[in-house]
């Protein structure tokens, strides 16, 4: 079906465009991998590009269901929102340097098109400068740039984009041949794409996201890199000549080998710090190792750099904040994982999601891959499939530990057995069934046993949650104010109370109403310190035979989480 273009750049017009980028990313994730030999030949940038992608569009449309949901209050959202969300997004799940620099671009457009608050669209004037702000901007976040990279055809995108008169399907247009006959030029400046007869990998990324662009705002894909029948970049090099008359080259024999002395890992992780801590740790990283880009603002940061001593980069993000979703890749083995230290694959491994940094550390204790799911950021489909290839495993159980994650859990769960691995999803709806699963797990049993054996462990934990409302609305048990301590068993509001352990003793009593041997409580840090102990106390003396676990959760979202098998 064609696409129907948009007149101006409006939050319809965002949204239409981070969907486009994404299909045009996912024909070209493999080629783009492919060719992938800058900074490190790791052969992930055409992945690592569809990742950030593809959380950027979960973001979007997170913005637009709320408004739907709400739209006889809030109405349809503005530029402004759907902008910060595309570059919120973009920065919570930019994966590798060139996903990171992406953030950055994405950041920096939205900087501009989101300034007046007010507007619900620009045209081909905030176009162009949203252009350049972002090409600076990621400019500005790489502490050494280099030609020849995605940087290079960030500028001259913009550089075109400035030159062109007209409406936003006009500038989006220039800055996409811009960028093209940029992406074209980078063998000629950068030694490593010559030698490997390749453009740059996150250039042509980056063509591929400034065609759907163009798409966007006239309804055509335009010549050169991505078409609707796929990629038709690429032509064999034959004696140093490209015959395809467009300038752009393939790699005839795959990638190129590591360089020798490079630094042996990556590290990627988000942070909160202020902006002060940010240029101290910027410093520190750049004289740890290369290919340093760090982006964001406001408080949140998405830091990138390649090292040799991975732990000291890590320490370097606690001194200036909090570091999490902390990623280790050691190039030589392509192996992500918390040590660097290669792994055989193993038969059997779980994968679990998991709402605060204490339960990860109980999970990753009790031999789990983790993914954390902070509050408001669920987890794309992608970065389960990454998880799932940490595990570096043959069997996977995957426990989403959420209801709303089971579609997403059920795509990253078929896209991984398309790779050949054996998936097994377990439909938990809370972190408490998924401990109950991880109790019973044998990997010393046949699959399909344990996936039984877990399943029915899962299935026979009720489970609660103590949270405070952020809105009056109607739920199961009446109408609650903003404040209102809230008791959910099962998914649905329950009780609803002023007092939280009060409430939490009410949950507890109905849930254990029905019987039960085993209470899990699952505190979050900002749950009354006294609480544990009160519940604790009641089971002892109401419920006898009933015994209880106690686990500290971190910033898990709700004040407590309560599991009953």
């Amino acid at each position: 079906m064609a696409q129907v273009p948009q007149t101006f750049f409006d939050a319809l017009a965002v949204r239409t465009w981070c969907g486009l980028a994404l299909r045009a990313l996912g024909r070209a994730r493999e080629e783009i991998d492919a060719i992938n030999v800058y900074p490190v030949a790791d052969g992930d940038t055409g992945t690592n590009l569809y990742l950030t992608v593809e959380s950027a569009v979960a973001a979007v449309e997170a913005v637009f269901e709320a408004h739907e949901v709400d739209a006889h209050v809030s109405g349809k959202p503005t530029l402004a929102d759907a902008t910060r969300a595309m570059a919120h997004g973009a920065l919570i799940g930019a994966r590798g340097n060139s996903g990171t620099i992406l953030a950055q671009l994405l950041r920096g457009m939205a900087q501009v098109l989101a300034a007046d608050s007010d507007s619900p669209h620009t045209d081909g004037s905030g176009l162009r400068l949203a252009l350049r702000h972002a090409a600076d901007s990621a400019r500005q976040a790489v502490a050494h740039p280099v030609e020849g990279t995605v940087l290079s055809v960030a500028s001259a995108a913009a550089d075109s984009a400035e030159g062109a008169e007209g409406d936003c399907g006009t500038v989006a247009r220039a800055a996409y041949e811009g960028a093209l006959a940029a992406l074209a030029a980078t063998p000629g400046q950068l030694a490593v794409l010559e030698r490997a007869g390749v453009v740059d990998a996150g250039g042509w990324g980056l063509v591929a996201v400034l065609g759907a662009l163009v798409e966007t705002f006239t309804g055509e894909v335009p010549a050169g890199v991505v078409s609707a029948a796929g990629p038709v970049l690429h032509a064999r090099v034959e004696d140093g000549e490209d015959q395809s008359g467009n300038g752009l080259v393939e790699c005839a024999d795959g990638p190129a080998d590591l360089e020798d002395g490079g630094p042996a890992f990556e590290v990627i992780y988000l942070l909160e710090a202020d902006d002060l801590a940010v240029a101290r740790l910027r410093e520190r990283l750049d004289a740890l190792g290369d290919s340093l880009v760090v982006v964001g603002g406001d408080g949140l940061w998405n830091v990138h750099v390649h090292v040799d001593d991975a732990g000291a980069a890590v320490e370097a993000g606690v001194e200036a904040g909090r570091p999490y979703r902390i990623r280790i890749t050691h190039f030589a083995v392509g192996d992500v994982h918390t040590t660097g230290v290669p792994r055989e694959r193993a038969p059997r491994a779980v994968v679990a999601v998991v709402p605060g940094e204490g339960l990860a550390g109980l999970y990753t204790e009790a031999g789990a891959t983790t993914v954390l799911a902070r509050p408001g950021e669920p987890p794309a489909s992608g970065e389960l499939v990454e998880a799932v290839r940490r595990a570096h495993a043959r069997e996977v159980v995957l426990l989403p530990n959420d209801a709303d994650l089971r579609h997403t859990a059920a795509a990253a769960a078929e896209q991984a057995r398309a790779e050949g691995i054996r998936v097994a999803l377990i439909p938990t709806r809370s972190a408490v069934q998924g401990i109950a699963a991880l109790a019973v797990h044998e990997p010393g049993r046949r699959f399909d046993e344990d996936v039984v054996s877990m399943t029915s462990a899962a299935g026979a934990t009720r489970y609660a949650e103590v949270a405070v409302a952020e809105r009056q609305s109607w739920t199961m048990a009446g109408i609650c104010q903003a404040g209102d301590v809230l008791g959910l068993i099962d998914g649905d509001v329950a009780v609803i109370g002023s007092d939280v352990t009060v409430t939490a003793e009410t949950v507890l009593d109905r849930m254990l109403s029905a019987g039960g041997e085993l209470v899990t409580l699952v505190l979050g840090d900002e749950a009354p310190e006294s609480v544990a102990d009160r519940l604790e106390a009641r089971v002892r003396e109401s419920y006898l035979a009933v015994d209880t676990v106690v686990y500290r959760g971190g910033r898990q979202g709700a004040l407590l989480l309560i599991g009953v098998e």
